[in-house]
C-alpha cells in the first residue's frame, strides 16, 4: 500500500500523503513513497504540483515519533539525510510546487510544505516546529528554510519557544501565501495551479531555476543566472508562441511540454 496517492486532472496532478489515522505522520515509508510519487510524474503532461495530506485533521503532523525514539545517532543522521534530499527534490523539481495545508503541519510536516514554491492553507491550519521539546532539533530542513522565509529573528523565537502558528499569524508573517475556508483550500490550489499550467512551461521552469540558484548567490552572480535562463527561453518555440500571439493580439495562447 502506498502512503502517497496522485490524481491528475489535465495537466495539474495532486499528491496526497494518505496515513490519515496517523495524521500522515512522515516514516521511512511515506519518505520513499513521496520519492516514487516524483519519479513517476509524467514531465511531458504535468505543469504543476499541489501537495496535500488526506483527512481534515493533518496535512503532516511531523515525523513518526514512535519510529525514532529508540534509533542510534547513526540511524536518526541517516533518516535526516533521507528527509532531506527528498525534500530537497520538492525543493529543486522543474515543476511548480504548491502546498495545501489542512490542518497540522508540525515538524517535518512544516518543513514539507516549506519545501514547496507556494504554501496556501485553510483557516484551521497550525503550523510549527515543536523539535526542541522532544529533546530534538528540526530535521528535515526547518533550522535553513524557515529563516529564509520569515526572517532570522522570527525563526529563532519559533523555533527556540517552539511555539505553534495559526492560519492568521502564518499569512502575517509571510509562511503562508493566503488562507481559505477548509473546503474551499483544495480548490484554491488547484486553481492557482491550473493558471500557472497555463503559462509557457519553459518559462515558468527557468523563473524557478533562477530564483533557485539565484538565492544563496551574490547578486551579481545571481544576475548571471538570470541572463542564462532568460537567454535559453528564447529560440524556443514557447517563445515564438508567447511573443507571436501577443504582437497579434491572441488571447489564450496555447504552450507545449518539451
Amino acid at each position: 500500500m502506498s502512503f502517497v496517492t496522485s490524481r491528475q486532472e489535465g495537466a495539474v496532478l495532486t499528491l496526497t500523503l494518505n496515513r490519515p489515522e496517523a495524521l500522515n505522520a512522515l516514516n521511512e515509508q511515506v519518505l520513499d513513497d513521496l520519492s516514487a510519487a516524483l519519479d513517476a510524474v509524467d514531465l511531458s503532461a504535468v505543469r504543476c504540483l499541489v501537495f496535500t495530506g488526506a483527512g481534515e485533521k493533518a496535512f503532516a503532523a511531523g515525523a513518526d515519533i514512535a519510529a525514532m525514539a529508540d534509533i542510534t545517532r547513526s540511524e536518526a543522521a541517516a533518516f535526516s539525510r533521507r528527509g532531506n534530499d527528498v525534500f530537497r527534490r520538492i525543493e529543486t523539481f522543474s515543476l511548480p510546487t504548491i502546498a495545501a495545508v489542512n490542518g497540522y503541519a508540525l515538524g517535518g510536516g512544516c518543513e514539507l510544505a516549506m519545501a514547496c514554491d507556494i504554501r496556501l492553507c485553510s483557516e484551521n491550519a497550525v503550523f510549527g516546529q515543536p523539535e526542541v521539546t522532544l529533546g530534538i532539533t528540526p530535521g528535515f530542513g526547518g533550522t535553513q528554510r524557515l529563516m529564509r522565509l520569515v526572517g532570522m529573528g522570527r525563526a529563532r523565537e519559533l523555533i527556540f519557544s517552539a511555539r505553534n502558528v495559526k492560519a492568521a499569524e502564518a499569512l502575517q508573517i509571510g509562511l503562508v501565501n493566503a488562507v481559505y475556508a477548509p473546503e474551499e483550500l483544495l480548490p484554491a490550489a488547484k486553481k492557482l495551479a491550473e493558471r500557472i499550467a497555463r503559462n509557457a512551461p519553459i518559462a515558468v521552469r527557468a523563473c524557478k531555476a533562477a530564483m533557485n540558484e539565484g538565492i544563496d548567490l551574490p547578486m551579481d552572480e545571481a544576475i548571471d543566472a538570470e541572463i542564462r535562463e532568460f537567454s535559453g527561453c528564447f529560440e524556443t518555440e514557447d517563445q515564438k508562441r508567447g511573443m507571436t500571439g501577443f504582437l497579434n493580439k491572441q488571447k489564450n495562447i496555447e504552450f507545449y511540454n518539451r
